[in-house]
């Protein structure tokens, strides 16, 4: 039996300005016009798996609060059907059962007796819904004197300590410090560990590769993508960019015909990423990620490298390295960005940087150059483990940039770790010394 399964869902909100008309359309007395209307979702079905972390995405409108929202049982369907199997926790909207002029405690036991836990149940888990909220002597003040971020670390500390068996999250880590946001991702994959079915909707596409194993992407209330995380999220990102080209150029009043997002691998270089020779003038250019970008320049190769130009896959703590990226202008480039990000198995960000965040401009490049492009580290002690390295060139500068192709995962390398790295945190940075003062 599967967690959810939603089997063609639609919904169709009425633009009549008559209050009779919308009463009779919310209680489907009203004859259903299916050419008026605005159409939130169209046709939407997908099923997910006990103990699967599902991810959804899509640009604001394109209805995936909605089909939340239906998935929740918190509105009705137009046609089609949503079933949950299971006990169900959900983080839709700041505060949502809540009431404002209740304490942090009070709020708990409203909240969790509305998720079904009983009295006694909700006894034995406050504790540790009080000890991740982290809210101190607030938690004895009504909720309208908590600042929002307050509210958020209680109703999420709340939905994800009532054992769901099914949990909805609807971008709710987005308001969230940068510590609250990692506890948060940390009590994600205990549940996914446990077997609990999670919805996840973020704007961080970076959080639903790390989270989740397939990807539903939704645009116009229409799915465009229903797949694994990593190629989904690589076109929504690759369409996304499209759009944002096409959008700049009307706004300079220029006719732009930019490659569509499936082209933009090959026209960035002249080069398919899966037939190209495994190495081109030393370089390797055997890509297995997903890439985009407007096709303007091209990436051919990289490699990671020792001090002595031997390729490494294999690193340890304060490893010497050098990250060679070979690219190949298509069309003229005024300000050149090249870069790179370090991503974890997980597929979460643990450190990167390019050519204008370390101060080094790149002069402007014609159609036809060629250059390589040499990034030197002093490794940190990773966690032990399997780490890739997604490589990118830009036009542009650090606060705005037009992404020219960006190779997602373009290199595998693993870090042994060492008897100091104890795999508590990311990295082990060295301590260069310790010294104690007598106040």
């Amino acid at each position: 039996m599967t967690a959810v399964e939603v089997s063609h869902l639609s919904k169709n909100y009425p633009l009549t300005r008559s209050q009779l008309g919308r009463l009779r359309h919310l209680f489907g007395s009203e004859r259903h016009d299916p050419k008026g209307g605005l159409w939130a979702l169209r046709d939407v079905s997908f099923s997910v798996e006990p103990g699967e972390v599902f991810g959804i995405i899509g640009a604001n409108g394109s209805g995936k609060s909605t089909l939340l929202q239906i998935v929740a049982g918190i509105m009705q369907p137009t046609s089609g059907s949503a079933q949950v199997n299971g006990r169900m926790s959900t983080l839709l909207e700041l505060g949502s059962g809540f009431s404002m002029e209740f304490s942090g405690r009070d709020n708990v036991y409203l909240n969790a007796s509305l998720l079904g836990l009983s009295r006694e149940e909700i006894d034995v888990r406050f504790p540790a819904i009080e000890r991740f909220a982290e809210i101190g002597d607030f938690m004895s003040q009504p909720i309208r004197t908590w600042s929002t971020g307050m509210v958020l670390r209680l109703a999420f500390a709340v939905a994800a300590h009532v054992d769901p068996q099914v949990l909805i999250v609807d971008e709710a880590l987005a308001v969230g410090d940068i510590a609250f946001h990692q506890r948060c991702m940390r009590r994600i994959h205990d549940l996914r560990a446990k077997g609990t079915t999670i919805l996840f909707v973020s704007h961080a596409t970076s959080d639903v590769k790390a989270l989740c194993e397939r990807c539903l992407w939704l645009q116009n209330g229409v799915v465009q993508e229903l797949g694994e995380a990593d190629e989904v999220v690589a076109k929504y990102l690759s369409a996304s960019l499209h759009r944002e080209v096409l959008h700049r150029a009307a706004l300079r009043g220029e006719s732009m015909q930019s490659p569509a997002p499936s082209d933009t691998a090959a026209a960035a270089g002249d080069v398919d990423p899966v037939s190209a020779p495994a190495l081109i003038g030393g370089f390797e250019n055997a890509f297995r990620g997903y890439r985009y970008g407007d096709g303007r320049a091209g990436i051919l190769g990289a490699n990671l490298m020792n001090f002595a130009g031997r390729p490494v896959r294999l690193v340890g703590p304060r490893d010497r390295l050098v990250l060679r990226v070979h690219f190949r202008v298509k069309t003229e480039i005024a300000s050149p960005i090249a870069g790179f990000l370090v991503r974890n198995s997980r597929g979460e960000n643990i450190f990167g940087s390019n050519t204008a965040r370390e101060n080094y401009p790149l002069p402007a490049m014609a159609a036809g150059d060629e250059h390589n492009i040499d990034f030197h580290w002093t490794l940190p002690g990773l966690a032990p483990g399997d780490y890739r390295i997604s490589l990118g060139v830009a036009d542009g500068d650090i606060d705005e940039f037009r992404m020219c192709d960006y190779v997602e995962d373009a290199i595998e390398l693993k870090a042994a770790g060492d008897d100091s790295q104890d795999g508590r945190g990311y990295f082990r940075l060295h301590c260069a010394g310790v010294a104690i003062y007598r106040n």
